[in-house]
């Protein structure tokens, strides 16, 4: 066990509280956290609770967004800042874990195990309460650990921590409420932990101006908590980015955790190579117009896929650890009854074949059906698989060791997997688990159900498959169909924009209110359930297409900002030579043209230093710019080339009451004839390098009509217009206000 010492972490100058490495984080690390993870779960845990209200402040409250990936690690990271909040004098610690009482036990049990609450030969430092209820022996208890922080003459390793995981359902907040109020929590520092924190917890009325149950009571429970820190804990946080920022639980800062090196994620699965990725066909995937009267091959497949790897475990190791398969028909119980029943049918005739002589042909022919896929799985398990005659001696008692099992509530109670019965297990079932759902030694997935509505985060959380399994990557399978591969494919680059956006904000250590809503997401996807943002947002994609903004008249400070910027972007880029076309154009016909030069250089000296002041325009202007940046992130050297419009002539233009230009762009010239119509000049729109981005630069006076009388209202404003290719496309979501 570690010493009793204490070690003081965190420079007092930097944004943020000084916090301490006691006794308790060093034995948790020492225990639970591999070695190579030791450094950054331990340099994470710091910076998150630096971040919390200090425990000697009175009263104070913050709230904080983790971000992981799915089935990366969020637990331990989350059970780390507990240990740490112990080290740092924090009394109460509340973990807000799960909607379904599985996932309450699941952290609870793990909680209890990774901090040793159940070892008798660790000093008792943790008083332990699952969904207390309001009773005066709940309340003596606390009493008496909170009664001891009080004591001056007490060592801080000397006293006890309250730890509480509460279901997150709205009665068992509201009873964790009441008994905390009784209590008192007056100068008590609070910890709250909320896993999977975009689900339940926030405000799905927000558009009826009221409040939902669960919402209501965490703000009750917040209410309570004089001195409290609320980390939200999520691999998915579209919808806590994305609520209002006067929210309670909209998030002031955040830390992106990073998984330690054997974890396989979306990026491994969702290359373009696609290794450990097969597709369900059509025809195999059950639906309203194409039902199934018998086991699709390609569940057979994945199965015979599955059991190789099983005997393959018996043969190496002896069957140490798990090997599980998640089969993941729908959210339809029935579905789930219907392919359980495949499952099992297949098992038992499977066994008993494989009981038949050697010589039986029905043997034979079943060893063929192990031997057609034997070859795709040793493709990336190698010599790991072995061989197929040995692997065939063992495929039998493969499925003797290997349990079926449905995982849903049509029983009753959900089952709760007891890992350690059996080696082998195949899980069928679907929304339960779906979310914060653990399956051990998880290689194979086969999942039919599609991407239902799309919501980004929903997607992403169906990936079980994820997690840290790098020594076995080459066992794993994920069987799905297009349509599911397709929002994956989408879902990773989202994330891993989201994440990049995040980061830099967390390396400034920048109040999240400030951060831009804006992010790279495929058109197929919605970010999340529309019912918890009460803010709008736009989708675009610039594919083959011009953007410039619709409101051209700002205030002069404005129009005087942008003709320097456009000014001095101009002088610095130095050469422009004459547009070739038709000897016969008029003089506002003819243009300039920069050479192909950087387009890192036109984002970062032009576009992003541009003022569009309308925020509908704003919301598209962000979204170009994200496509840009993208397009930079994927290829450095990308150009682009500038057209000076009209150079030396001044361009008129009408604008209406809202300052928006009835026709930026000059037309097609002559106009009449049809025939002839564009054969001298085709139009401002065609002036542009179609493969690369083109950025026009318009030089304009505005006028208005008022009563018949055309008056001038600005003069030499600089305007804008950018072509993007469709090889640039990208899907993107702006919020308004962001």
């Amino acid at each position: 066990m570690a010493s009793n010492s204490f070690v003081t972490l965190g420079d007092p100058s930097e944004n943020g509280s000084t916090v301490v490495i006691g006794p308790e984080t060093m034995d948790f690390f020492d225990r639970i956290v591999p070695a190579d993870s030791r450094d950054s779960v331990r340099s994470d845990c710091i910076a998150i609770l630096r971040k919390a209200v200090p425990s000697t402040e009175p009263i104070g409250s913050e709230t904080g967004l983790v971000i992981g990936y799915v089935q990366s690690g969020k637990t331990m990271s989350f059970e780390a800042v507990t240990a740490l909040a112990r080290d740092n004098a924090y009394q109460v610690v509340i973990v807000v874990a799960g909607t379904s009482n599985p996932l309450l036990n699941q952290s609870t049990d793990r909680l209890r195990r990774d901090l040793g609450l159940d070892d008798a030969s660790r000093s008792r430092r943790w008083l332990q309460l699952t969904n207390p209820d309001d009773s005066d022996a709940n309340r003596q208890k606390i009493r008496n650990v909170l009664e001891e922080w009080k004591e001056g003459d007490i060592p801080a390793f000397s006293r006890k921590t309250v730890l509480i995981t509460v279901l997150k359902h709205h009665q068992r907040l509201a009873s964790l409420t009441t008994l905390l109020r009784k209590v008192g929590t007056d100068g008590v520092p609070t910890l709250i932990i909320d896993d999977e924190a975009d689900q339940a917890s926030l405000n799905t009325n927000v558009s009826k101006a009221s409040e939902s149950s669960t919402y209501a009571s965490l703000m009750q429970l917040k209410a309570a908590l004089p001195n409290h820190t609320y980390l939200q804990y999520t691999a998915t946080p579209q919808a806590p980015l994305l609520i209002s920022l006067i929210d309670a639980l909209s998030p002031t800062f955040v830390r992106v955790i990073n998984p330690g090196a054997a974890y396989v994620g979306g990026k491994d699965f969702f290359d373009d190579e696609k290794h450990y990725v097969r597709l369900i066909p059509p025809q195999d995937i059950p639906s309203r117009d194409n039902p199934l009267n018998g086991p699709p091959e390609s569940l057979l497949d994945a199965l015979r896929i599955f059991l190789l790897g099983v005997a393959a475990g018996l043969e190496t190791n002896g069957g140490t650890g798990n090997r599980s398969m998640l089969v993941h028909p729908s959210q339809l119980t029935v579905q789930h009854q219907e392919f359980f029943i495949w499952v099992k049918n297949a098992f038992e005739r499977w066994k008993r074949v494989l009981g038949l002589a050697d010589s039986d042909p029905e043997r034979r022919e079943l060893i063929e059906e192990f031997r057609a896929v034997y070859d795709d799985l040793k493709a990336t398990a190698g010599d790991a698989l072995g061989s197929f005659d040995t692997i065939q001696g063992h495929l039998k008692r493969a499925m003797r060791q290997t349990q079926y099992e449905q995982v849903n509530a049509s029983g009753g109670a959900t089952p709760r997997i007891d890992w350690g019965q059996s080696y082998g297990w195949i899980l069928v079932g679907g929304q339960a688990m779906d979310r914060g759902f653990t399956v051990e030694g998880l290689t194979v997935t086969y999942m039919p159900r599609g991407k239902g509505v799309g919501n980004a985060d929903t997607v992403q959380q169906r990936a079980r498959f994820f997690g840290y399994k790098r020594s076995y990557i080459g066992f794993c399978r994920v069987y799905l169909g297009q349509a599911t591969i397709d929002a994956f494919d989408a879902y990773v680059e989202h994330e891993e924009d989201i994440r990049q956006q995040l980061k830099k904000f967390q390396e400034q250590g920048r109040d999240l209110g400030q951060w831009k809503r804006a992010f790279i997401l495929d058109r197929d996807l919605r970010p999340c359930r529309q019912s918890v943002l009460a803010l709008p947002y736009m989708r675009g994609e610039l594919a083959d297409k011009w953007f410039a903004p619709e409101v051209v008249l700002a205030v002069e400070t404005v129009l005087q900002e942008n003709r320097q910027i456009v000014d001095a972007f101009i002088s610095k880029l130095g050469t422009f030579s004459d547009m070739e076309g038709d000897p016969r154009r008029t003089a506002v016909q003819r243009h300039r043209v920069s050479p192909a030069f950087s387009l890192k250089q036109v984002l970062e000296d032009l576009l992003t230093l541009y003022r569009v002041v309308n925020s509908i325009d704003s919301q598209e202007f962000t979204g170009m710019l994200l496509q840009i940046d993208k397009a930079l992130e994927e290829n450095p050297e990308e150009l682009c080339r500038v057209v000076l419009m009209s150079p030396g002539e001044r361009r008129t233009r009408g604008v209406n009451e809202e300052g928006e230009v009835t026709n930026l762009y000059q037309g097609a010239y002559p106009v009449n004839p049809p025939a002839v119509r564009g054969s001298i000049y085709r139009g401002d729109q065609s002036v542009c390098f179609p493969d690369i981005v083109t950025v026009q630069i318009h030089q304009l006076d505005l006028f208005q009509e008022n009563d018949g009388i055309r008056l001038r209202v600005a003069s030499d404003v600089r305007v804008l217009a950018t072509w993007i290719p469709a090889r640039l496309a990208k899907g993107w979501l702006v919020q308004a206000g962001g």
